[in-house]
């Protein structure tokens, strides 16, 4: 847990905190002490500690001889979403290209080495896997993550091969860094990005990135389809002029918010 590159000022005892949150997880709603310690590679009273800890502040409940999430741990994730703005400024933009295109939107920012969701619009697909607010996938194998890592200082991104996606999904597309920084170069090239079934098989979906005022990448935006239902040549003909000028849309009103002398603009996110 200790970090060689920390300063004195390090919290170890916070960063284990959060470490026992992270591990929790869809596919695993409750989880036991011992599950937890297996993770973390924290002992278990250490464990236990942080845990009652978590339980009396209310993030944490007991469950079935476990613990599971409770409601407040959404407090983290929304103070950061609320703080950000960039949501609000979105809202209109995606819900009009939803109604055009009758197919879910999303915006994801870059962490590490993978995407997380900060706001979707979404119409009922049945689709391979599930998205809300807070998920992450690994950044390589979305549209939404090429668009954002190719806005990234290539020989920054060393990270995506040293440490595995904190999703927890193992990818269909794994390419060498020789296949990614081409497919980069590319996108960087084009502004958008395809991503044809790389995730998961029939999940197929473009993306472009959101610009602030300096003309940097802060988000990324996306139209995902179901493979069956929609080709790549409607996607890339019919979609992504409307998601290009979506964003382009999205870009100029969080360009002019910025641009307030009374308004700061944070976008922060990760990476």
């Amino acid at each position: 847990m200790a970090r060689d590159d920390a300063g004195p000022d390090f919290i170890e005892a916070l960063a284990r905190g959060l470490e026992v949150l992270r591990t929790f997880r869809p596919e695993r709603r409750v989880s036991t002490l011992s599950e937890i310690a297996a993770d973390t590679g924290l002992a278990r009273p250490t464990v236990r500690r942080i845990l009652m800890t978590l339980v009396a502040l209310g993030y944490v409940r007991n469950h079935d001889r476990g613990y599971v999430l409770a409601p407040r741990v959404l407090e983290l994730g929304m103070t950061y979403i609320n703080a950000l703005d960039l949501w609000d400024v979105a809202r209109p933009h995606l819900e009009k290209l939803v109604v055009q295109t009758n197919e879910s939107s999303s915006m994801a920012q870059l962490d590490e080495g993978d995407i997380v969701y900060v706001a979707r619009v979404a119409v009922p697909k049945i689709v391979t896997l599930a998205v809300s607010i807070g998920t992450r996938f690994p950044a390589v194998a979305t549209s939404m993550g090429k668009v954002l890592l190719a806005a990234q200082d290539f020989n920054s991104l060393d990270h995506l091969w040293e440490e595995p996606s904190r999703s927890g999904i193992t990818p269909r597309w794994q390419p060498t860094p020789n296949e990614l920084f081409r497919e980069l170069r590319e996108v960087r090239a084009k502004g958008w990005a395809l991503a044809d079934q790389d995730l998961a098989p029939g999940i197929r979906s473009i993306a472009t990135g959101i610009r602030d005022a300096e003309g940097e990448v802060v988000a990324a935006v996306n139209v995902t389809v179901h493979a069956a239902e929609t080709s790549v040549e409607k996607l890339t003909g019919e979609y992504l002029p409307l998601l290009l000028r979506a964003a382009s849309d999205i870009s100029h009103d969080w360009a002019m918010l910025g641009s307030l002398p009374e308004k700061k603009i944070t976008p922060g996110g990760g990476g």
